[in-house]
Formats: structure tokens, sequence, C-alpha cells
């Protein structure tokens, strides 16, 4: 008997030519569709790996969650969340945890050194540095941003970043055990190291496509997932890509496809929400050339037949 060919086996079979015509060094890529069943493929087992940036996602859906339950709220400085010692850096008292979601803190410490001239205390590091921009005045991309929206989470919860999201986030998308590195002083990095499956990481972008609802229970609030897509800060000046210039929201990029944003991390991790086609497309990879090619070659190959 015959089995009929639908167009789901078709779905991704440009793409999968593509990665390998354009060597985009994919591990795996996931659509969702919404009232559909999923369609992956596997260039490899859908072991955890690194999201690297994507991490960023989390910790901004951390902060919203914090909000709603009046932990803190986006103006607050970041100094009156993250404990410290000495005299803050000139122009740190102006710091807000808006400036961090956005990347506009102004401050030099972004952590992006090589581990062995890294500071032990990145958060130290940050409130007794003095500002280069006033906060708010330009985007820089910046681990340490987010690293400090992480320790203001912990702080005012009482418990690590990835240990507040477990019950919160984690066990309801069904992440069982997620393992997430740590800085040297034992804190969440947030910015990077939590590791996931292709299919995890789907998730992310199914409950943001979902305004935050996970099988009829309310996550995430509707309004801050609006606001992680809609409040954004111009990035055309820093962009070196197409792909980065066209604004940054909390810890997520807008993409150059009318309405998609994403979740992004180094190398080719990408959970890219597509709100007017009600459909997410997840890919993680290893590219370490033009990792933007792959988000081309899913406008190119699998947006068509979506």
């Amino acid at each position: 008997m015959m089995v009929p060919v639908t167009d789901d086996d078709h779905l991704l079979s440009d793409y999968v030519r593509a990665d390998a015509e354009r060597s985009l060094g994919s591990y795996g890529i996931h659509v969702h569709r919404e009232g559909r069943a999923p369609v992956e493929h596997r260039f490899r087992a859908d072991d955890r790996v690194n999201v690297y940036s994507c991490s960023k996602t989390f910790t901004a859906l951390a902060v919203g969650v914090a909000r709603a339950e009046g932990l803190l709220d986006l103006d607050d400085p970041v100094a009156d969340h993250v404990p410290h010692v000495g005299r803050l850096g000139a122009g740190v008292e102006g710091v807000t945890l808006r400036h961090l979601l956005h990347m506009t803190s102004g401050s030099p410490v972004t952590w992006f050194e090589l581990p062995a001239d890294a500071p032990r205390d990145v958060a130290g590091a940050f409130l007794g540095t003095d500002l280069v921009s006033a906060p708010g005045e330009r985007f820089e991309y910046s681990n340490g941003s987010t690293y400090l929206l992480g320790r203001a989470v912990a702080a005012a919860s009482g418990q690590d970043l990835r240990d507040y999201l477990v019950p919160r986030l984690f066990d309801p998308l069904g992440i069982v055990n997620p393992q997430w590195l740590r800085c040297p002083l034992g804190y969440s990095e947030a910015a990077k190291g939590l590791h996931l499956t292709t299919s995890e990481l789907a998730r992310l972008g199914r409950l943001l496509l979902q305004d935050g609802v996970w099988e009829g229970v309310e996550l995430v609030p509707a309004d801050w997932v609006e606001a992680m897509r809609t409040d954004v800060v111009d990035t055309a000046a820093s962009a070196g890509d197409p792909e980065s210039a066209v604004g940054y929201g909390y810890q997520v990029w807008r993409c150059t496809r009318e309405g998609a944003w994403r979740a992004d991390g180094k190398y080719g991790q990408f959970s890219v929400v597509l709100p007017d086609l009600r459909a997410v497309v997840t890919v993680t990879a290893h590219n370490e050339v033009v990792a933007n090619d792959i988000l081309r070659a899913v406008w190119d190959t699998v947006l068509p037949r979506l």
C-alpha cells in the first residue's frame, strides 16, 4: 500500500539541501505551526547543547515574571537590587533594569573577555566601573547587562535565576532539570550557558507566540511578551549584518521579515517567532562563519512552504 506524500514531507527538504550547499552547520530544525503536528529534521542527535545567547531571552522572561510578582520594576536602578561594596562607578546610579534589557547601560563591562581575564565578580566590576556613555544613549551588546539582570532576579527573589525559573517556566514547559553554567561566584550566567535540545528551545518560541500562555495557563504576562518585541531600541549604528540592524527589544531581536522576532544565540541558535503565520522556526547549529545565513536560508526555503 502506498503512503500518500504530504506537504509536511517536503516542508524542510529545501532547507536540508541548503544546509549542505551553504555549509550552514545545522544540528536540527523544528517547525511549530498552530493546529498542526510539529515537523523536525535532525542532522545529528537531539542532544542538549549550549544555546548561548538564547539564554538571554529566558532571563528576560524571568524579569517579567518577577515584575508581575511585585519583586522589581523596570525603572528601578540596578544598584538598588544587586548587592555591592565600595563606590559606584560614575553614572552607574542612573542605570535601570530597562537599560540592561535594552543593552543601553553605557557600561564598558560587557563580559566578553577571555576566561583568564574575566573578572571573578562581574557584578562588582560592572557596578564599580565608570560609564563610557550616558544610560540609554547607545546600544552595545553586552553579556554583562544580562548577567546583572540575573543577579537582580536572584537578589529580589532569594533564589538563583535558574532555580527561580524551574517551577515558573521550565517545569511547565517540560524542560526537566535544565543545566545552566554558573559564574565563579555560583550564579547562573544568565547571558549564556543554558543547555537545551532543539525541541526544548522550540518551546520558548511557542510560548512567545502564544503571548506567555502554555496549555491554557499563563506563565508570563501577555503585556510583558508584547513589550519584549515592541519596546525596541535602534541597533543600526552597531550592526554588521542586516539581521542585526532592525532593532533590539527585551533580550530579543527583530528580524528583517516583517513582524518576525527571535531569540538568538552564538553559532546559529535561533527560535524565530512568526506571528502572522502563527508559526515558530527553531534551529540549533554550529556555524562559525556567518550564522545569520541560517536565517536567510529559513526565509528562502521554509517560509514559502508555511
